[in-house]
């Protein structure tokens, strides 16, 4: 894999999005791209809510990406457009600290966002001026990336506009630590996959040090994706942080009881790798150390030791003060099981079984009961799409993303694929006038796509 994003001179008239934004972009600007940058979406095929607890993910890129159309000047100013009118323009200057306002996470803030972290990167206090108009394909809110799509996008934008170089993985972690100026504290799954995709396989992607590892899909299978058509904006709600706090609370305490020591340890994994234990050893030590029953702050802050100021400024972020009761069992129960669903997923793909369709279908259906049972983040509307897609002749279906909306991704087998996208189509889509209007967004058949680039006109 090279180790920089690529930069591929390309035939602005050979392609018809890129044309229409060369258009918007020289009607709004009164001039042409310098350059062109995309990023794509992701879905998840197993690994849901894991990454921040330092586990492997098994994602691929989607054909859906951001991109955006970009001049450099000297301007000393970011102008930003979008080519969909929902999204309005903004400009900032370029010689201010950058400021993201987490109250209100619009969409020029996610921008904003990768372009911050590649001025911290340097250390740049002017960056280059930059006129930008950004088009996207991936549908906001729905479990695909589309937020962190558009930080990697901006990352990569702002690196070539200041003609710095830095590597897929570099930029990758950039973006990462970086879109949690937004509020939002994911693991990085999102980035890495972003920009190290390669068209044709999904990948394995782990963390310290962060690497992908190709992973083939099985020929006879086919992954759908499909819309339930309610929005989850990670950085507009508190579900998503509540779920990471419970699982460094998770750490701490299973550590305290187990004499690790819970001041240095913040993730689940770190547990496991202090103990030299398999993750079935974890999941039955979860269910001897940690009670079912809701921990209230009291009981956690007497075990640990803290104060409740000191619980409330270490342990918890900005917008789950509010949290009176943390599921701890259950949420460790999850991210062990889960960690060893992804390794015996890719362990499927590679040894090639002869069931290895069936093996991997039972392996997203035990994942899609164990985010609405034990992780809780799914909702009614993605239950009912899932029983959908299993009864519409899916092997295996379960919520992709962060939940409580968004996406289910379904493995058919490839000669009912047609059949399958009618029965849920007739099922799911038609019988309601909103969902049956956003059916064909909503509803597809998705490859392995690729990573970020550059395109440069010839």
């Amino acid at each position: 894999m090279a180790s920089n994003p690529p930069k591929l001179k390309i035939e602005i008239t050979a392609n018809e999005r890129l044309q229409n934004l060369k258009n918007t972009f020289g009607k709004k600007y009164g001039e042409s791209p310098l350059f062109y940058a995309c990023a794509p979406g992701r879905v998840n095929l197993i690994g849901e809510h894991i990454d921040y607890c330092g586990y492997s993910v098994l994602p691929m890129a989607i054909e859906q990406n951001i991109l955006a159309a970009v001049s450099v000047n000297n301007s000393g100013t970011i102008t930003l457009a979008n080519t969909n009118p929902q999204y309005k323009d903004f400009t900032v200057s370029c010689s201010e600290d950058i400021g993201i306002d987490r109250e209100n996470p619009t969409w020029h803030y996610y921008f904003l966002c990768g372009v911050k972290g590649i001025q911290e990167k340097f250390g740049m206090a002017q960056l280059a001026g930059m006129s930008c108009v950004v088009d996207g394909t991936i549908p906001p809110s729905s479990g695909l990336s589309s937020s962190s799509a558009l930080v990697c996008c901006a990352g990569l934008v702002t690196v070539e506009a200041n003609q710095k170089s830095l590597s897929k993985v570099a930029l990758a972690e950039i973006c990462a630590k970086s879109e949690r100026y937004i509020g939002t504290e994911g693991g990085g799954m999102d980035q890495s996959i972003s920009f190290l995709a390669e068209r044709g396989t999904a990948k394995l992607i782990e963390f310290q040090p962060l690497r992908a590892t190709d992973v083939k899909l099985p020929d006879g299978a086919v992954f759908v994706i499909s819309n339930c058509c309610v929005e989850m904006n990670k950085a507009a709600s508190s579900h998503f942080n509540i779920r990471v706090v419970e699982c460094r609370i998770a750490t701490k305490m299973l550590a305290q009881t187990l004499g690790l020591g819970s001041s240095r340890l913040l993730k689940l994994v770190q547990v496991q790798t202090e103990l030299d234990a398999s993750l079935e050893e974890m999941l039955a030590l979860v269910d001897e150390l940690l009670h079912p029953e809701p921990y209230s702050r009291e009981e956690i802050c007497k075990e640990l030791g803290v104060t409740s100021e000191q619980f409330s400024s270490e342990l918890l972020s900005a917008n789950t003060q509010h949290v009176k009761l943390f599921k701890l069992h259950q949420r460790a129960k999850h991210v062990y099981g889960e960690a060893a669903r992804v390794l015996q997923f890719k362990s499927a793909c590679d040894s090639e079984p002869a069931e290895s369709v069936r093996l991997l279908g039972d392996l997203m259906n035990q994942s899609h009961a164990s985010c609405r049972d034990l992780y809780e983040c799914s909702c009614p509307e993605l239950d009912r799409l899932v029983d959908i897609c299993l009864k519409s002749g899916a092997v295996g279906s379960r919520l992709t993303g962060a939940g409580w909306g968004g996406c289910a991704v379904s493995m058919v087998p490839g000669e009912k694929v047609e059949s399958f996208l009618q029965a849920v189509s007739k099922a799911f889509y038609l019988p309601d006038p909103r969902r049956a209007a956003m059916e064909k967004q909503s509803l597809f058949v998705s490859k392995p796509g690729g990573g970020a680039a550059i395109f440069l006109t010839e």
